[in-house]
């Protein structure tokens, strides 16, 4: 004879599954701002490659520069993106244990716990290489003296 869940169980376990589908819609955000800043560096490493043949002197040296930063910058956000993309995945399969466990009656508590803190990890990680990639990009921007023109002030 197969034995179904109870209704309370199963709002029991929305309930409990609540704060990591929450995590999740937060994570999906945080997901689209590091997609975003990726893309953007993707476009101006374009235009650069565009423009690095035709340069010489200060200017070539100057899109040499900003490549190589623009490359870090990649680096480091698409580990970031790569981490919080982990975080997901497990708090998605922490969501989906929660459901397995009350249904099948396993006492897996323990490695839910572990997925969830792992899953912690995973996240502040990417949001510390997310930190990472905006004081580089922040480093590397400046304006040219020349073009702040302060002789003429």
């Amino acid at each position: 004879m197969l034995i179904t869940p109870g209704i309370s169980t199963v709002a029991s376990t929305i309930q409990t599954a609540i704060a990591p589908v929450f995590l999740l819609a937060g994570l999906g955000a945080i997901l689209n701002v590091l997609a975003g800043r990726l893309a953007r560096i993707v476009d101006r490493v374009r235009t650069l490659e565009q423009l690095h043949p035709r340069s010489t002197g200060p200017e070539h040296d100057r899109h040499v520069w900003e490549l190589r930063i623009l490359d870090r910058r990649i680096t480091v956000i698409n580990a970031a993106l790569s981490l919080c993309v982990a975080s997901a995945v497990m708090i998605s399969l922490v969501v989906a244990m929660l459901f397995v466990a009350e249904l099948v009656k396993l006492k897996i508590g323990t490695v839910v716990a572990s997925l969830f803190i792992a899953a912690m990890l995973a996240l502040v990680a990417g949001l510390i290489l997310f930190l990472v990639e905006v004081r580089i990009s922040l480093r590397a921007i400046h304006v040219r003296a020349e073009l702040l023109e302060r002789d003429r002030a």
